[in-house]
């Protein structure tokens, strides 16, 4: 009984907690009263020979939508203002620094529900330079809630706006896609009001009608393009629609329910992390197989001890005891030790939910589990659980004959240890299957990690928001070099792993195919401090002045301009950034290619890449990396802080770790790889209680039969033999069935990474080996105890 609760109750502990995590991730973006209404505009890109998908949209595309189809309430947009940190903002003398601002329209509060403090929903963002904050922010900056018409001030480079504080509304749940300390209204910028159906900017939100189909309406998306879209690109790349599409070039719009966009999208540009619903289907998967464990180990030793209880069955049914009263009884202590288990359980839950939150990166609590629609749900899962468990168990004890159990003739039936054998099977196919997924999981996630990316991560600061030091940035870059530890410095828009590697589109004179792709801005340094491969030409020099109208292409960008030779190759681009202020064209000229680098995660194929010169733009650049020699990051970050403040006074320093950087962008498949192999291992250490168990009671059984074979001269090796082999045959027979089954889903995982490993046989063979050292590992424990037994003990007793 003991055996059986302890397994019983860490299923049911490890089954709840999964239960606790799923409920957490399917609960996002539940909280607004019109959620189900409520849906994101995505856009899929495709270029010549790939495709992107974006959840920002050109910013007009959403009132375009609403203004042709009726069902469409509002259109709402965001607007990632603050791009996740670095938006200053002054409170009387002092300077302070907020990294969720997003702008928002309008009537954001008509389509998404918030809890107000203070102020009106109705024109909380209908003015310019309107501020809407959360609690803990007014708290922050002015100690209570009542802040409605207090003033901030942006502290930028170049201008200052003036912000009312119009609102005060209760912080924004956790679970949500999006995340913000404060919304702007977008009113305040005339940017955002511009017609724009091309590029790209705008998380775009529609409100439809409840009695409308939001397929139906996609249906319709491409009446908008032509309308809308289709001359603008024109325009922009100089060749008609049909020439454009026939390239290869296309934009197919799509809706996302807002309550599945945390579980379905990982899309370029996201508010923040998405989880995973094959994360939450693979969970679930085991939750279900460590409950089938737990119950397999009950069934299994309850039938095993059967010989037990035989006497007192036959004793009862003497007595009048009918077969429906006694398995009334069976169940009744199936379902008493169910709840047993289920108070185990518990306790086991408090011991391990800090340890849990702390790896799965959430706040669950198991008071979430007293609501009274979840005390009925345990009540029901306990009490099934306990039928489930007992309800074999209660038969096969019910139909022992009286007669033949009280003269002392029973013997289990062979059906039941055919069973028994088939139950255990099942178990370790479980297990294997298990072992052979953590270990997938546990590769590919060290292949992502440590994967060559083209470029050398790792003792690479980067300091953020550089664009402070202006035009000394080159007297600042000097001033870092004279730190002892520091290699090399290169001023830059974006790095590896961030978002903000900005569209653009270019061409080679005399070419009707534009190439579009990714662009950022560096300085002559950047190759050196990144260690990117130079595979054609140079990079950017000082000692050439005609490098300001130069580019730097990657490999795949070459490929897709289909340049026969690169170097000295002319190229212009429509967007206006890059040309004269009077709209007439640059012409740049390629003076190297680089090798082609992993600047997104391993989630996407590399796309075409242009690098393109700071000296362009005055040498201001958002971002400096640094690489530094040795591991002395702490002296080093300290002597960059004190420069830092020589030439920004007021504004905070703020930098991060390069590769860190990068192992984030894996948050949710680390998540994943650490809650599947702690379960997985629990799994497996279940089946190995059940194992126990079942080894404990052969080994019982055949007391008699190993004494006998001892007093004729068998040796201890012998014995153990005897008593493991059946246990191992039952394993490689649940390896074989598992096998495949592994195979078969650890495939479909992979295909979410456009890198990835192969599934190799050996991790096969390394799975079922391991499932034989464990089963016999753990048969060996009762197998060496029954082999030292004294013989002549076990036969007196005879």
């Amino acid at each position: 009984s003991l055996i059986n609760i302890l397994g019983l109750a860490t299923g049911m502990a490890v089954c709840l907690l999964i239960v606790l995590f799923i409920q957490s991730e399917m609960s996002f973006d539940k909280q607004h009263e019109k959620a189900d209404n409520i849906y994101r505009v995505v856009l899929e890109r495709s270029y010549p020979g790939r495709s992107t998908s974006y959840a920002i949209i050109p910013q007009s595309i959403g009132a375009a939508i609403k203004t042709e189809y009726p069902e469409v309430l509002e259109s709402t947009r965001l607007f990632n203002f603050a791009g996740n940190g670095n938006f200053f903002l002054r409170i009387g003398e002092k300077t302070f620094e907020e990294k969720r601002v997003l702008a928002a329209d309008s009537n954001f509060f008509r389509v998404f529900t918030c809890k107000f403090l203070h102020g009106d929903p109705a024109t909380a963002l209908e003015k310019t330079h309107s501020a809407v904050i959360n609690a803990t922010t007014a708290k922050k900056y002015f100690g209570t809630t009542d802040v409605v018409g207090k003033q901030f001030e942006t502290d930028g480079n170049d201008t200052t706006e003036t912000f009312v504080i119009t609102a005060v509304v209760a912080d924004w749940p956790d679970n949500s896609h999006f995340l913000f300390d404060m919304l702007v209204s977008t009113s305040t910028f005339q940017f955002f009001s511009r017609p724009n159906y091309t590029g790209f900017a705008a998380h775009t939100y529609l409100l439809l009608n409840p009695n409308s189909s939001y397929k139906a309406l996609e249906a319709k998306f491409p009446d908008i393009i032509k309308k809308y879209v289709s001359g603008e690109i024109s325009k922009v790349f100089n060749e008609s629609w049909e020439d454009f599409q026939k390239a290869g070039n296309g934009y197919h719009y799509y809706l996302q329910p807002l309550t599945k966009i945390h579980l379905i999208s990982d899309l370029e540009a996201e508010l923040r992390p998405n989880g995973s619903m094959t994360a939450v289907y693979i969970f679930g998967v085991v939750a279900i197989f460590i409950l089938l464990l737990a119950c397999i180990n009950f069934i299994n030793l309850s039938t095993a001890r059967s010989v037990e209880r035989a006497k007192e069955v036959g004793i009862r049914k003497t007595f009048g005891s009918d077969k429906r009263m006694l398995i009334g009884q069976f169940l009744i202590e199936s379902v008493f030790i169910s709840v047993i288990s289920m108070l185990i359980a518990f306790v086991i839950i408090i011991l391990l939910i800090p340890a849990f939150n702390t790896i799965s990166g959430k706040d669950l609590s198991v008071s979430y589990f007293l609501q009274a629609k979840w005390v009925f749900v345990l009540i029901a899962f306990v009490l099934i659980t306990g039928v489930i468990a007992g309800l074999y168990p209660a038969f096969v004890l019910s139909s022992f004959n009286p007669i033949m159990v009280l003269k002392g003739r029973f013997k289990s039936s062979g059906y039941g240890l055919a069973l028994r054998n088939g139950l255990v099977v099942f178990q370790f196919a479980i297990s294997v299957i298990l072992i052979i997924s953590t270990i997938v999981v546990n590769r590919q996630m060290n292949y992502m990690l440590g994967n060559k990316l083209g470029f050398k991560k790792d003792h690479v600061i980067v300091l953020e928001r550089t664009d402070m030091v202006e035009n000394q940035l080159p007297a600042f870059k000097n001033e870092l070099l004279t730190i002892s530890g520091v290699e090399s410095a290169s001023g830059t828009s974006t790095m590896p792993g961030n978002q903000n590697f900005f569209g653009t589109t270019w061409q080679e004179i005399g070419s009707k195919a534009p190439m579009t792709g990714r662009g950022m801005v560096v300085d002559e340094d950047y190759a050196k401090t990144l260690g990117l491969e130079i595979k054609e030409g140079r990079f950017f020099s000082k000692d050439f002045s005609t490098d300001t109208l130069s580019v730097v292409l990657n490999e795949r960008a070459v490929k897709e301009l289909g340049l026969k030779a690169a170097i000295g190759s002319r190229l212009t681009s429509p967007d206006n950034i890059y040309n004269a202020p009077d709209g007439s064209l640059y012409v740049y000229n390629v003076v190297g290619v680089v090798k082609d680098f992993h600047y997104h995660s391993l989630h996407e194929p590399i796309s075409p890449l242009v690098i393109i010169n700071s000296k362009k733009f005055g040498n201001r650049s958002g971002l400096v990396a640094l690489r530094i020699k040795g591991d002395n990051f702490k002296k080093a970050v300290s002597d960059i802080g004190t420069i830092w403040k020589k030439f920004v006074k007021e504004k905070p320093f703020n930098y991060y770790f390069l590769d860190k950087s990068l192992a984030d962008q894996y948050q949710a498949e680390q998540t994943t790889q650490r809650i599947f192999t702690i379960f997985s291992g629990l799994a497996i250490f279940i089946a190995c209680i059940g194992l126990l168990g079942l080894a404990a009671y052969a080994t019982q059984q055949r007391t008699r039969e190993i004494s006998i074979r001892k007093v004729l001269g068998a040796s201890e090796g012998s014995i153990i033999t005897m008593l493991s082999k059946d246990f191992l045959k039952l394993v490689l027979l649940a390896s074989a069935i598992a096998f495949p089954i592994a195979w078969w889903g650890m495939h479909k995982w992979l295909q979410d990474f456009a890198y990835r490993i192969d599934v190799g046989w050996w991790i096969f063979i390394v799975a079922g080996i391991a499932a034989l050292v464990i089963a016999l590992f753990t048969v060996s424990t009762q197998a060496l105890k029954a082999a030292f037994t004294n013989p002549i003990k076990s036969l007196r007793s005879e």
